[in-house]
């Protein structure tokens, strides 16, 4: 069975810096889009990275690039953001989302993507 397991949210200070991690289980194969989404209050979930585990594509939403950085180690089978220069707006519900690649090579950042998620990690930035 596919499963991912997050850690890492918390409360910050705006500028602060965050890692979140998510574990994957379950997941057969090497062509698989693993990729971080938020979700605030009152607001529709957004993908914020994606990264293709089988290559060194990786995808950053306008609004974290330059600040955030996803990565993969293989050997663990988890996915990382690690998150620097937080800001309030950053304040969200944050989940990892994991799915299979069917053709090219870039992993997509919608929603409707996405099969399988995390149980989610509240981060909260304070200013």
């Amino acid at each position: 069975q596919e499963q991912l397991v997050e850690s890492g949210g918390g409360s910050v200070q705006a500028g602060g810096s965050l890692r979140l991690s998510c574990t994957a289980s379950g997941f057969t194969g090497n062509n698989i889009c693993m990729a971080w989404f938020r979700q605030a209050p009152g607001k529709e979930r957004e993908g914020v990275a994606t990264l293709y585990t089988s290559g060194d594509n990786t995808y950053y939403s306008d609004s974290v690039k330059g600040r955030f950085t996803v990565s993969y180690d293989n050997a663990k089978n988890t996915l990382y953001l690690q998150m620097s220069g937080l800001k309030p707006d950053d304040t969200a519900t944050y989940y990892c989302a994991a799915d299979r690649l069917y053709g090219g090579t870039r992993c997509p950042s919608k929603v409707v993507a996405y099969l399988n998620w995390g149980q989610g990690t509240q981060v909260t930035v304070s200013s």
